[in-house]
């Protein structure tokens, strides 16, 4: 029976960098760095973000953006002090597609390695309940 999510692995380029995006935008606590051991296919680290498991791996990043992304839940006043977060990274934000009123707000942005993130404020009850009203 699946019980829910385990964790997301992302490989990295850079794990430091990287960790300075989880630590910066999404507040992630570091719970464990393998330094130069490679217990699993390279050096690794991991951290809770919101109680979830996030492990970054160092290898080749991505070779191109896509819109597959892995979304955040953020509370609704958080959005200003989120964007201003990523911003000063200098990471690339994405344009949000159209958004229907009530579905929550997003924002979009990509890593150094081409990982697609959303934070968002809405929930799956709020767009189902927006969705069937139109």
């Amino acid at each position: 029976m699946i019980e829910g999510l385990s964790h997301l692995t992302f490989i990295v380029r850079d794990l430091d960098k990287m960790e300075t995006v989880l630590a910066t935008v999404l507040d992630a606590q570091k719970i464990y760095d393998s330094g130069a051991e490679t217990f699993s296919l390279s050096q690794e680290r991991f951290f809770k973000v919101g109680g979830l498991w996030v492990a970054i791996m160092q290898g080749a990043p991505l070779q191109e953006k896509t819109y597959n992304h892995v979304a955040f839940k953020m509370g609704p006043d958080e959005y200003d002090d989120r964007l201003a977060r990523i911003k000063s990274l200098g990471l690339q934000i994405k344009e949000g597609r159209p958004r229907v009123d009530g579905e929550g707000h997003s924002i979009y942005f990509y890593d150094h390695d081409n990982h697609l993130f959303e934070l968002h404020s809405g929930t799956l009850e709020q767009r189902l309940q927006r969705y069937s009203s139109r």
